[in-house]
């Protein structure tokens, strides 16, 4: 049964709706030579669809993996506009966000829907980072823990314990996602102790095995006080994953707390 301190530390680059051929090359010939380097922090990025293949390409001989940002609930058919597991899959994927705040939120996501993108990529072979979270009004209202605890319990009751455990669970409270404010280290590490609480009640060994990262406006200054905490396993990473020095900031900061 692994620990707090001898899960791997991972950090996920989510680049949302953002890059170019030329800008993502030029990222990657930045940031590559120095995170491919860090042995005890596994890390991975998430490029818009038309990218993957080109990233995939880019990645080929380090150790960062491929990620998407979403997926379809249906594993093929006519679902015009739509991207399978499988072909995520067949694109060099290794992980797929599943519940991102912003699908929630832009776009209609309930928690069913989520709970089914998680199984479809489960069954594809792609591992599935559940993200859950708060609204500002939630959190005002001291709905935190139950509302993750429903988000969590969705798919858990789609999939079971066991199948959720393959997966990673990020916490991304929806009110510092984008607007520059972000939890303190002890608001972050507070709902990821819960989470993992939770977890222990439905299987004990998932309490210390699953790995659980912190996403909510994670940046180069505030990295490391943030993965010091013992429950926080990383970090989901937005826009700060589209500045060089500040991705390797953060990774290095991983990488630190697991050496340490």
């Amino acid at each position: 049964m692994q620990t707090s301190s001898n899960r791997k530390k991972m950090v996920i680059g989510n680049w949302k709706m953002n890059g170019s051929s030329t800008a993502n090359a030029s990222l990657l010939r930045s940031v590559l030579p120095v995170i491919s380097r860090f042995e005890n922090v596994e890390i991975a990025l998430c490029p818009p669809y038309p990218y993957l293949s080109a990233v995939a390409d880019l990645l080929d001989d380090s150790e960062v993996a491929l990620g998407a940002q979403n997926l379809s609930a249906e594993l093929a058919g006519a679902h015009t506009g739509e991207v399978s597991a499988h072909m995520l899959h067949d694109n060099g994927c290794r992980f797929v966000l599943v519940g991102h705040s912003e699908r929630r939120a832009l776009y209609a996501e309930d928690d069913a829907l989520v709970a089914k993108k998680f199984s479809t990529a489960l069954q594809a072979g792609l591992i599935p980072v559940l993200c859950v979270g708060e609204t500002f009004a939630q959190r005002q209202a001291g709905e935190t823990q139950a509302i993750v605890t429903s988000q969590l319990s969705a798919v858990l009751n789609a999939v079971g314990v066991d199948d959720l455990v393959k997966g990673v669970i990020a916490y991304e409270p929806v009110w510092a996602i984008g607007t520059g404010e972000t939890a303190t280290p002890e608001q972050a590490q507070a709902v990821h102790r819960h989470i993992r609480q939770w977890l222990a009640t439905q299987n004990h060994a998932a309490r210390a095995d699953c790995r659980i990262l912190y996403g909510g406006s994670v940046k180069a200054d505030n990295a490391e006080q943030l993965f010091l905490q013992p429950d926080i396993d990383g970090g989901l990473i937005g826009g700060a994953s589209l500045d060089a020095m500040s991705f390797v900031a953060i990774c290095s900061a991983a990488q630190d707390k697991t050496a340490a």
